[in-house]
């Protein structure tokens, strides 16, 4: 394959449509089914866990000293589209880059926040056990009233389930863009960034 550069390998492939499907299914299964909820956030955990990792010792297009990009690097790009004379990389290009980023910080926001919201509420998971650091300063009432004051988001569990919510909110607007992007690249250079996330290649021209 002369004609082809071999840029994501089976690691990032497996990494991609596997978070895809887990996030899918755990967006599904918020309100019905817990157990599963919680497992696939688990598996999310695991993925993102293990992407951060791949990031130092991964392959070249795989690593963030590829692709991280500074904040003027981001600024010349932006304006290099605007006229119409951005480069294509074979790797992610700045604004990708910048978006493998926010993609992580946000996924490890929600599924910490899920893993908080899962203990303080139904007392399992792995942070069941952890030491409580509260967010608000303890109130003194009965149970029924720290039930009700908790779950009236002025709690722990409430403001854990107000994280939460907001996080997968933005993770959503962030795959929105991601997805737009992707399109877009794909028609200014001319090739399928799809495809390429199925085989691993892209080609060299």
């Amino acid at each position: 394959m002369h004609d082809k550069v071999y840029v994501w390998d089976k690691f990032v492939r497996l990494f991609h449509w596997s978070l895809v499907s887990f996030f899918v299914i755990s967006y599904v299964t918020a309100e019905e089914f817990e157990t599963l909820h919680a497992y696939s956030g688990y598996a999310i955990a695991v993925l993102t866990a293990a992407r951060v990792v791949w990031g130092f010792f991964g392959t070249k297009y795989a690593r963030f000293t590829d692709f991280v990009p500074s904040l003027s690097r981001v600024k010349v790009y932006v304006m290099e589209l605007r006229s119409g004379k951005a480069d294509r990389y074979f790797g992610h290009n700045p604004l990708g880059g910048l978006m493998v980023v926010a993609f992580i910080l946000m996924l490890s926001l929600i599924t910490f926040s899920g893993m908080k919201l899962y203990a303080l509420e139904e007392g399992k998971g792995p942070l069941a056990n952890a030491p409580q650091i509260h967010l608000i300063s303890p109130v003194y009432a009965d149970s029924d009233e720290e039930h009700d004051h908790d779950h009236d988001g002025l709690g722990d569990g409430g403001i854990w389930e107000e994280v939460h919510e907001l996080s997968v909110n933005l993770m959503i607007m962030l795959i929105v863009l991601h997805i737009v992007g992707v399109l877009f690249s794909s028609i200014v250079h001319k090739e399928s960034l799809i495809s390429a996330m199925k085989t691993g290649y892209k080609d060299r021209q």
